[in-house]
């Protein structure tokens, strides 16, 4: 429709926006009930969560206005420093550095720190229209934008989908839908009151999950202000008539390694309820631990990477399913972030990484139905998945490079950075923690951010300190060059632009040349072995799994042509065909004289297998390298055909016009495989 009429859709939304009005019909919606995974009672209506279905119109609507009060919001301050969901350039990773950052800083300085993780009950469900106006009328606020706020609001209906339903529309006088592109903009303007600076602490919220950080020097004096932050969070809440979840509250006691006191037990006291403290907490997707180690968490997510790739390996078995293209997709975009998830905060220690690379070689390996005896760096450029400790360096490094090009009053962690680090402006965060751990001893006192640290231990880098110095080579010559911003459209004017070769994705994109170049050097490779590694998959990779899973083995030399033994050493190397040289890659696909006849058919300008033939690039020169490998059974499993190759080779070199598919055994590896050959009526 846009393609045939670009104005129309531009001619029917601009009068809603000038005078502020959101139709009636376009606040008609169905909801669909989903149950929260996690909740073991089907009982509760607290177990559900009701998704709103809105209409398209609506939610271009929406995304318009989205844009534009986020703009107002931060420019009019209805935004707090500290609120990092749902808004444009944050992300749960920044509310986390930022939580990590002020605990080590503080306990640099001595003192003792509790964090008490708090959730919004039903948050989305006690938006107040008259309440949430009123907010924006009193930051002055566009009149149009506070007229299409309240129209949005009031008079909405929806009903509910499930088997039995009465499909009858019921009006909703309170609350925002979830699944509006609006809505979660609308509610973290709407409790944005809820934060409150003090001295020492810090509140810190991702949409309707809040974290209340308080220091003192001593554990009793501790929980007295927590529960005084709490009483006063509660008090505002009331105001706006939102409430908090009892069961979903949590306390964790932050420690040192080199604490020898006693571990505190003290509990908290909120509204009748005592909460113990725990010695894990999970906040964000991030598991933490009272000295935040960071094997608990990647410990959570290699079980939750295993359960979801036992899932997913349904869909592609041995030698049949989905083509190794959309495996590597899989792998890439599924498997990976839940995998990754949180390393570009937490660290993984050398031996939580060996365990998480067992794993990755699982996934590399189904990716490419290659044999357990391949190596490993060659599994990894097979394929085209580097490994992991690269992969979580580059996820790291593009988390750094991001934080650094964000602007300061937008992101809490960008404005926790050291001042002498230049970014698009001056502002950062006061106070500063830092200036508490002057006292220190020398010995003791956190590293200049333009300093190496020592091989004496007793110093570091704070978190955010050691962050632009280990990304030194983004800087120019002088060290203290300005990055450019994540998203320019967030700034007012009055930010000069990016100097030109130094935007942020020409940035990302060096960082992504600088993982090549990492595995390059990391992963050479034997002689033998000529491919190089590459970060887009394989064109051949496109084929089916089958023909695929052949030609990976036979470049990466486990495979079960003869001059590639993998278990017994001893075996012949000579062709079976020929009987004339060893049975290499090469050999089989070029050089065999057996083959010849179907070699003329299917490979006419087939003169080479290296790295650079045009082979690898070359659709139609890949389809008939497919060909030739199902005609003459290359690399094919021992015992896969009850007759000799040549046999199958004569079938399949005739004309024919039925297909058939069997399913085969292999006597080795316990795998099963799929085989699509022709062949032609006995007549």
């Amino acid at each position: 429709m846009h393609r045939v009429a670009p104005h129309l859709i531009q001619d029917q939304l601009a009068p809603l926006v000038t005078y502020g009005s959101h139709p009636l019909t376009l606040k008609r919606a169905n909801g669909i009930v989903l149950d929260k995974p996690g909740n073991p009672s089907c009982y509760s209506p607290s177990s559900f969560r009701v998704i709103v279905l809105l209409q398209t119109c609506s939610k271009m609507l929406e995304r318009i206005m989205n844009s534009r009060l986020s703009c107002v919001a931060r420019a009019t301050g209805l935004l707090n420093a500290h609120q990092c969901g749902s808004l444009a350039g944050l992300s749960a990773s920044d509310a986390v550095t930022t939580l990590t950052h002020e605990v080590k800083t503080l306990q640099m300085a001595g003192r003792k720190l509790s964090t008490l993780f708090l959730d919004i009950k039903g948050g989305f469900d006690n938006v107040n229209p008259s309440t949430f106006c009123g907010i924006l009328r009193a930051k002055g606020v566009n009149l149009y934008l506070v007229s299409w706020t309240k129209s949005f609001l009031t008079g909405r209906s929806f009903r509910l989908l499930y088997q039995g339903s009465p499909r009858v529309f019921a009006p909703v006088s309170v609350g925002t839908p979830q699944g509006s592109p609006v809505s979660s903009l609308l509610f973290v303007i709407y409790v944005s009151h809820l934060h409150c600076e003090i001295p020492h602490r810090l509140t810190l919220s991702y949409v309707d999950d809040f974290g209340l950080t308080a220091s003192s020097a001593s554990y009793r004096r501790k929980i007295q202000i927590l529960q005084k932050q709490y009483m006063r969070l509660k008090s505002r809440g009331t105001r706006l008539g939102v409430g908090f979840s009892v069961p979903k509250t949590e306390l964790i006691h932050w420690r040192t390694n080199r604490d020898r006191g006693p571990i505190s037990n003290a509990p908290v006291h909120l509204d009748g309820s005592v909460f113990t403290p725990k010695s894990e907490v999970r906040w964000l997707g991030y598991w933490f631990s009272p000295s935040i180690s960071t094997t608990p968490h990647f410990v959570n997510r290699l079980a939750q990477a295993q359960a979801a790739f036992v899932a997913v390996k349904r869909l592609s078995p041995p030698g049949i399913g989905l083509p190794p293209f959309l495996c590597h997709r899989v792998a890439s975009s599924l498997l990976f972030p839940i995998l990754g998830y949180g390393a570009d905060v937490f660290m993984p220690t050398a031996h939580m990484i060996r365990k998480l690379a067992v794993f990755w070689h699982k996934v590399q390996r189904w990716t490419t139905n290659c044999f357990m005896s391949t190596p490993t760096h060659i599994l990894a450029i097979e394929g085209c998945l580097p490994p992991l400790e690269l992969l979580i360096a580059y996820k790291r490094r593009l988390a750094h490079l991001r934080i650094l090009c964000s602007p300061p009053e937008i992101n809490p962690a960008t404005a926790r950075l050291p001042p002498s680090v230049q970014t698009r402006s001056l502002h950062r965060h006061s106070p500063d923690h830092r200036v508490l751990s002057a006292r220190n001893a020398e010995s003791r006192l956190p590293l200049p951010w333009l300093q190496s640290r020592p091989p004496s231990k007793n110093r570091a880098h704070l978190p955010l300190d050691a962050l632009p110095h280990s990304r030194l080579f983004l800087f120019g010559p002088d060290g203290l060059a300005p990055l450019p911003v994540t998203s320019q459209h967030l700034l007012t004017d009055h930010y000069p632009e990016p100097a030109p070769g130094r935007s942020y994705p020409q940035l990302k994109l060096q960082c992504r040349g600088l993982l090549t170049k990492e595995w390059e050097e990391a992963s050479p490779g034997p002689a033998r072995y000529p491919y190089r590694p590459s970060l887009n998959p394989h064109p051949f990779m496109g084929l089916d799994k089958f023909s695929v899973g052949r030609i990976h083995q036979m470049r990466s030399g486990k495979s079960y042509l003869p001059a590639h033994p993998s278990w017994d050493s001893d075996a012949p190397t000579t062709c079976p065909s020929c009987q004339s040289a060893p049975e290499t890659f090469e050999h089989a696909i070029l050089h065999c004289p057996a083959k010849e006849p179907s070699s003329t058919r299917h490979l006419q300008v087939m003169l080479d297998v290296c790295p650079d033939a045009p082979v690898w690039s070359s659709g139609a020169l890949l389809g008939a390298l497919a060909r030739f490998i199902k005609s003459t059974a290359t690399a094919f499993p021992p015992g896969m055909f009850s007759r000799p190759t040549s046999a199958v080779s004569s079938v399949s070199s005739r004309s024919s016009n039925v297909v058939s598919f069997g399913y085969f055994m292999s006597s080795q590896g316990n795998q099963v495989y799929v085989l699509c050959f022709s062949c032609c009526p006995l007549v």
